[in-house]
């Protein structure tokens, strides 16, 4: 008789397995007047797995998804690992020919599509995909979209009722099997296949449980992608506390107010981006309830932090990348700090604090790997490992094993230790400008001029200079109606920060080029300033 210690691997899927149990008819979707309950999704879950099957997908075979944040797109981070396979989320601003990358890199052997996107899809289906036996449409009648003819295949629908009901385990035989693999944007080379596992997966969503502060109450209103690291795990998360989750296809700033309004919204992640939509919006206006708003993909400056918080807003700031499963970092509050003033409340909740509760910490560290001094000044590369760090990139064992010299992962950006321990980040190492043999954080240039009140946005890149080898040129957004000259705006800069960081040219634009995920795209601002064929001397 086997009197050893139960154990059960771990995965997210057991989450939905549980919710269904508990709160069966509680509401776990929401779509314009779609209404589903947890019994509900998880039966579209369990068909659909069936059905993917029904297609000849198994245990390790991928299935691609490029579609925008419907309810199919949220059954697949259940259904797809149900059926035994691997979830390959796809960017859906992507181009044809990086969409048709993807796939014949992961080797998806199925591709769901939203009608919308078809125009993504179509020439790559024409030109032929090098594993995809079956393409998938799924029709939104809230797009308006019909499907293109010349993408051919199945219908969702149609899947759907090829599949059945009978149970299936929420189970997996091994909790580091992968569950999806996410692809990075890819801005200096082909895009990396970020592998997550089951158990990394599981883990990462119950810290999103924790550090957003998740409730069975929680309504989550999706204005992350849900192809970004699978929605940083929030969407397991939510399944896993049986929350509900509002599905928004594309965000509008008058909608998510409406929806706030409307649906009781408490909880919502996005980039700054998102937050500068939010608090601009005519509808803007305090918040009715407590709302939550859990903050990364770029360092929100102390400003931005500012205005949600007039509004009512509560901000947690979190910091990560595709390969640590979305936020790997949280900025904890301190007892103290609501006894601050706005502006230096603002200050320290803009730094990137500490490892999640999940992970092994973070560490900032010189070439050596030893640790800088927590002085706030010494400059070193962030690194980490653990639980929520990919297990590697897919099919590309140089590359994993660059990122993963030292026995740490590397992730490109700079930063400082304070003493008090956290953490905050100065630049992407391919960002910091080198003026003079002196360090310019173009992250502390940008919020220098966001707390101008003229300002909407700012982006701070280096430009060659034939003395000082390179210069900040800032590229400025600003708001509605508002008006400043480039020697006011330079000036205060100047007032805050050290003279040489002030950048000589400032050029007024309508907008900043940005990824799908509220990134902006430093790296086509820079190859603006810069001769045809000319690179960067580093980074």
């Amino acid at each position: 008789m086997d009197t050893g210690p139960a154990y059960t691997p771990l995965t997210p899927l057991s989450f939905l397995e549980r919710s269904a149990q508990v709160f069966p008819g509680k509401t776990a979707v929401v779509y314009g007047e779609r209404r589903s309950t947890y019994a509900e999704f998880a039966a579209h879950a369990v068909r659909l797995a069936h059905a993917l099957r029904s297609l000849g997908v198994g245990p390790g075979d991928r299935v691609a998804y490029l579609a925008p944040n419907v309810p199919e797109s949220l059954v697949a981070q259940f259904a797809v690992p149900l059926a035994g396979a691997v979830l390959v989320a796809i960017n859906t601003r992507l181009a044809p020919e990086e969409v048709r990358y993807i796939c014949d890199h992961s080797r998806a052997k199925v591709l769901v599509v939203e009608a919308a996107l078809h125009p993504a899809a179509a020439p790559s289906a024409a030109g032929g995909l090098a594993t995809v036996e079956h393409i998938v449409t799924v029709t939104d009648p809230e797009s308006g979209a019909s499907p293109d003819p010349a993408v051919g295949g199945l219908s969702y629908q149609d899947l759907l009722e090829s599949g059945s009901d009978d149970p299936l385990p929420w189970t997996v035989a091994d909790e580091n099997a992968p569950i999806s693999i996410n692809y990075t944007s890819g801005t200096t080379g082909k895009p990396k296949g970020v592998v997550y596992t089951h158990r990394g997966a599981y883990l990462n969503a119950l810290g999103e449980i924790v550090h957003s502060r998740h409730t069975p109450d929680s309504v989550y209103l999706w204005t992350l992608p849900m192809f970004h690291c699978n929605g940083w795990c929030t969407g397991w998360a939510l399944a896993a506390i049986g929350g509900t989750q509002v599905c928004l296809r594309a965000v509008d700033a008058g909608r998510i107010w409406r929806l706030i309004d409307e649906e009781g919204v408490t909880h919502l992640n996005g980039a700054p981006t998102v937050l500068r939509m939010i608090a601009d919006s005519p509808r803007a206006h305090p918040l009715p309830l407590p709302l939550v708003i859990t903050t990364a993909a770029a360092p929100p400056s102390p400003t931005i932090i500012g205005r949600m918080e007039e509004l009512g807003a509560r901000l947690v700031h979190v910091y990560g990348l595709t390969e640590t499963y979305g936020p790997y970092s949280v900025c904890e509050p301190q007892p103290d700090w609501p006894r601050l003033d706005a502006g230096e409340r603002a200050r320290l909740l803009s730094r990137q604090g500490v490892g999640m509760l999940q992970t092994d910490g973070l560490r900032v560290v010189g070439e050596d790997m030893d640790d800088v001094p927590a002085d706030g000044a010494t400059l070193g590369e962030i690194v980490m490992r653990g639980n929520n760090v990919m297990a590697g990139y897919h099919d590309d064992p140089e590359a994993t094993a660059h990122a993963f010299r030292g026995g740490w992962f590397h992730s490109g950006d700079l930063g400082v230790r304070h003493p008090d321990g956290y953490v905050e980040l100065r630049d992407r190492a391919k960002d910091i400008i080198i003026s003079g043999g002196e360090n310019i954080s173009t992250v502390e240039v940008e919020s220098a001029l966001d707390s101008h009140p003229a300002v909407a946005e700012a982006a701070v890149v280096a430009v060659p200079d034939e003395r000082w080898g390179e210069r900040p040129k800032a590229f400025v957004v600003l708001r509605d109606g508002a008006a400043v000259e480039m020697e006011e705006l330079a000036g205060h800069v100047r007032d805050r920060l050290a003279r040489f960081k002030v950048p000589d040219v400032i050029e007024f634009v309508a907008e900043l080029p940005k990824t799908s995920t509220g990134k902006i795209q430093k790296f086509r601002l820079r190859d603006r300033e810069r001769p045809a064929g000319e690179g960067r001397a580093r980074g």
